[in-house]
């Protein structure tokens, strides 16, 4: 039994060599950890990767992970529609069960100094367990990118949280901390034009004036004949997935573009997706105990 349980979803700047992410997953399990889900597009180049594990015993997976993706990516070769700085590019620490932010803030500037001491990346610290409010934005940290962050790690504002002020030649940079549970939700839209995309984005995205607690960005997915805005959606407790949908198909009609479908990349609460179908369904009296599955695993529990 897993009394307590934190996650961990480290994105990976690899998403078309299946052999390499294989290798990477297979490096990450063990003994109080487990991969429950992974998500690889081969149009960003890269994989999120979903761990779930008992506190003392995620760091050494992550530390498996990243020493598998040092070994295997090589951020010179490496091409993508989304940004990113590092092989590993972000590494965050969420609680799910009996653990606390707090707990995942130390985990995090444990797992990120040894990731400079052992593997010579400089780490940035960000979210709950930035050291300024300028380093809380992952967007912020990443801008620049790879190909740019030679000169930016000079400057004296982007000294990192770990390690030495000199890139690695072909792991980049890498960004660790603390987090609440974060949706990454895609939105597809029936159209070639990219700008239709990143307009969508900019009138959702809060930094624009947009959805509080909603990231977004608008790529295109050639391969495909569509355009996409990718979102991250950070509270959805208070911006719900619903709401996001709702504004971007709104965006989308004015436009003249029909949206063609949805994705989660990684996992999504049950809470979210019940909050939606409560939503659209218009039910009244609607309680989860109506949920099949919500009322065995009460049922269960008390008979634990």
């Amino acid at each position: 039994m897993w009394n307590k349980l934190i996650e961990s979803v480290p994105n990976i700047s690899e998403g078309r060599r299946r052999s390499v992410i294989d290798e990477i997953v297979a490096a990450t399990d063990g003994e109080g950890i487990r991969v429950i889900d992974l998500h690889s597009d081969p149009v960003y180049n890269r994989s999120v990767i979903t761990i779930v594990g008992r506190p003392e015993m995620i760091k050494a997976g992550i530390i498996r992970l990243v020493d598998r993706a040092v070994q295997l990516i090589d951020l010179n070769k490496h091409t993508g529609e989304h940004p990113r700085m590092g092989a590993v590019d972000v590494i965050p620490f969420i609680p799910v069960k009996r653990t606390t932010i707090e707990e995942c803030i130390s985990l995090s500037c444990d797992v990120g100094q040894e990731i400079a001491e052992r593997f010579s990346i400089p780490v940035y610290l960000y979210e709950r367990s930035a050291t300024s409010i300028k380093r809380s934005d992952l967007a912020t940290i990443r801008r620049g990118e790879f190909e740019g962050f030679a000169k930016k790690i000079l400057l004296p504002e982007w000294s990192p949280d770990f390690g030495e002020r000199r890139v690695h030649p072909t792991a980049g940079v890498t960004a660790v901390g603390a987090r609440q549970f974060l949706i990454a939700y895609n939105i597809n839209l029936a159209t070639t034009d990219i700008k239709i995309a990143q307009q969508i984005a900019a009138a959702v995205r809060h930094r624009n004036g947009g959805l509080r607690f909603v990231k977004a960005l608008g790529f295109s997915l050639a391969d495909r004949g569509i355009v996409q805005v990718s979102m991250n959606l950070t509270d959805f407790t208070k911006t719900p997935i619903h709401r996001v949908f709702d504004m971007v198909a709104r965006e989308a009609e004015r436009h003249g573009v029909m949206v063609v479908g949805s994705e989660i990349a990684g996992t999504i609460p049950r809470s979210a997706l019940i909050a939606a179908a409560e939503y659209y369904l218009r039910m009244t009296g609607f309680s989860k105990s109506l949920i099949l599955e919500e009322r065995i695993e009460e049922a269960l529990s008390e008979d634990s």
